[in-house]
Parts: C-alpha cells; sequence; structure tokens
C-alpha cells in the first residue's frame, strides 16, 4: 500500500501551465498531460543539444580525472533485499521495490553524486498497450501450466522505470599467435568383404601464424545495474539508440528512474566480454586455413568513450504457486521478456510422443524394406 503526505511543495515537480496540477509524460508522444484538467504541455527539444547528447566522453580522461569530473546529486532509496536504487518521490512515504516487491520507506532515502545521463529513449508503448503485451505472451508460452494463464491474471501493476545503461566505443587492435591447419587427402587401400577398395583419407597440416587485426566497436551496450537478470535485459534489445534525446526530466514525470549499480570500469569488462567473440572470429578469419588454433591474444582498446544513458522498461510480477515471477517489456518496441514455470507433465508427453512416432516411421522403413 501506497502512503502520501499531503505536502504544499510543488519544486520537485513538473506542473501544469494551466492549473499547477502535477504532470505525467505521455508514452509516445512529446507532451506531458494534466490528469486534473487535461492540458497538454508540450517537451520542447532543442535540436542543437541532440549532438552534445549523443556525443561519447573520453573513457580514460574520465577515470583519470573522475573525482573532479561533472556530477549530479540525487536522492534515492536502495532496497535491502535485491539491492536496486531508485528515485523516491518526496511526497511518498512507504512503497514497494518494483524489483522485488520489498518495501521501501522514504526514511531510507540518501543522497548521491553520479555522472550525469547524457542521453534518453522516452517511453514509447503506454501502459495499456505494455498490459495487452503481456497477456499475448503468456498465451503463446509453450509448455505452460494449465492454470497458468487464469492465475497470471493476478500480476502487478506495471511500472515504468527508468534503467541505466553504459555504451562504450573503443577501437581495438589484437596480436596473436597461434595455429593454421590446411586439410590435404592421401589415397588409403583397404579390404572389405576379401575385395580390396580405396577410400580418400583426410590429413591436416598444421603451420605456426601470427599477426594482427583491428576492429572497431560502436555502442556497445551494457546495464549499468545488477537489479535484473542479464540474460532477459540483452534480450529486450535491439534499442533505436538512433532516436535518443537529450536528457531531460520531464520524461521522467510519472516514471521512476534506477541509478546505476555497475560502476564505469567494471561497465567496461562487461563490454570487453562482449567485445571478445567478435575479436576471435576476426582472428580466425585472419588466419585463415581450413581450421585454426589460437594460442595468444592480446588486445589493446584505444579511442575508448563511453556514454551514460537511460532506457524505458516496462516492469512487474505475477505469481504462479506462491512463486513470484518477472517479466520485462522494452519500453519502445513493444518486446516483452521474463521469467516462466515450465509444465513438465506436458514436456514428458511431448518427449514420448515424439519418440513414439520416430519410432513408428523407424518400424514402417524396416517392413517396407523387407518387401
Amino acid at each position: 500500500m501506497i502512503e502520501k503526505k499531503v505536502t504544499n511543495s510543488k519544486q520537485n515537480e513538473i506542473v501544469c501551465n494551466n492549473c499547477g496540477a502535477e504532470l505525467f509524460f505521455e508514452p509516445g508522444t512529446d507532451s506531458l498531460k494534466c490528469h486534473y484538467c487535461g492540458s497538454i504541455n508540450k517537451i520542447t527539444v532543442d535540436i542543437d543539444k541532440i549532438s552534445d547528447a549523443i556525443e561519447e566522453l573520453d573513457y580514460n580522461k574520465y577515470i583519470n580525472e573522475y573525482d573532479t569530473a561533472p556530477k549530479i546529486e540525487i536522492t534515492t532509496v536502495k532496497c535491502n533485499d535485491c539491492g536496486a536504487e531508485t528515485t523516491f518521490d518526496t511526497n511518498v512515504v512507504s512503497d514497494k521495490c518494483d524489483f522485488c516487491g520489498s518495501p521501501l520507506i522514504s526514511k531510507e532515502a540518501h543522497t548521491s553524486q553520479i555522472i550525469a545521463p547524457k542521453a534518453m529513449l522516452p517511453f514509447k508503448v503506454s501502459k495499456k498497450e505494455g498490459f495487452e503485451l503481456y497477456e499475448k505472451w503468456i498465451k503463446g508460452l509453450w509448455f505452460a501450466p494449465n492454470g497458468l494463464k487464469k492465475q497470471s491474471r493476478q500480476t502487478d501493476d506495471l511500472s515504468g522505470i527508468y534503467t541505466p545503461f553504459w555504451t562504450y566505443d573503443s577501437d581495438t587492435y589484437t596480436e596473436y599467435s597461434g595455429q593454421r591447419g590446411d586439410y590435404y587427402y592421401t589415397t588409403e587401400t583397404y579390404y572389405e568383404n576379401g575385395q580390396q577398395r580405396t577410400r580418400q583419407v583426410r590429413h591436416t597440416n598444421w603451420r605456426y601464424v601470427s599477426g594482427r587485426v583491428s576492429n572497431y566497436f560502436d555502442d556497445v551496450m551494457v546495464h549499468a545495474s545488477n537489479s535484473l537478470p542479464r540474460k532477459y535485459v540483452s534480450r529486450l534489445e535491439p534499442w533505436d539508440l538512433q532516436n535518443l534525446v537529450p536528457f531531460n526530466p520531464k520524461y521522467l514525470a510519472g516514471f521512476k528512474s534506477e541509478t546505476y549499480r555497475v560502476a564505469l570500469p567494471d561497465g567496461f569488462t562487461y563490454a570487453k566480454s562482449k567485445m571478445e567473440p567478435v575479436i576471435i572470429a576476426s582472428v580466425r578469419r585472419d588466419i585463415g586455413g581450413d581450421e585454426q588454433r589460437i594460442s595468444n591474444m592480446v588486445t589493446h582498446y584505444n579511442n575508448t568513450s563511453f556514454k551514460h544513458i537511460l532506457l524505458p522498461v516496462w516492469l512487474s510480477t505475477y505469481k504462479y504457486k506462491d512463486k513470484i515471477y518477472r517479466f520485462l517489456i522494452n519500453g519502445r518496441t513493444g518486446n516483452v521478456q521474463g521469467e516462466r514455470p515450465w509444465s513438465w507433465i506436458k514436456i514428458t508427453l511431448a518427449v514420448l510422443a515424439a519418440a513414439s512416432i520416430i519410432g513408428g516411421i523407424y518400424w514402417y522403413s524396416e517392413v517396407y524394406m523387407q518387401y
């Protein structure tokens, strides 16, 4: 239950130009709507600032000058159960954590300094559309328990969260050493049922190689929070980063925002792990041949830059057999990802049915071959 205290202060709210009531951002528009008088308050985007919003910051310079680098001060509440830190309305005394459902109280709020977000993607999918997408997702789940669709209607209200991401750009060059394998064939003689036959036998000629490859990475995305399972967050991609707008608190009106919990250097470590498969593929192509062995690989990262951005996610939970499942919706594309229960009875029956069909086909082919 959300408890609110009455206050005459509107300094932390974005208010209506017509009646002074609190405004809320309308997803899919460029406006704030007053729920009291219905007035529409347009959000003006400064075109000249868009290029500044998507401009990358020098990573190494920022790390070296972190103590004096520009930051902003924010007030957040940290969940004691899952560790998520979200903004907290000063008019709200108590609330629940949108990530795990645990209670939050305003007296636990604290201020901190963070790297200011440069850009964001405003919500495009409305709450109503979010519920419709969720219901469609539930109906499309294979091997789900029979009672899931009925009980999943008990989902909590959807929460709109702006969640933090780092994006990294980097010029890389990688020095490697390894082996290149080229196939060659020889003719081998053998006997079968007393008859002499020949066959081609494949061999591999290995030789040592070394070289260097270069790769450029643009906007490698890293979720800057551990409050949600990374595998589900990554499946929300792609994001239309070409539509980023300068960070504007007006887009946050009526929504919450999460503070990053993954530090900038730790985020780059995640980014490197996403770059590595691409680099390995480049090394293998450079080695060439039919097979490749990589024995050593050293990657150098140059001209590395980053952005701190906020991306919109609808988040909620549903309960099935006393267990809580979370689901997420990309607030731009409507892509739904989430946790779900499985019906092992249905899976077992499907496996048995498949085995029966395969067995029937095999039996039929054996009988047919006899005739």
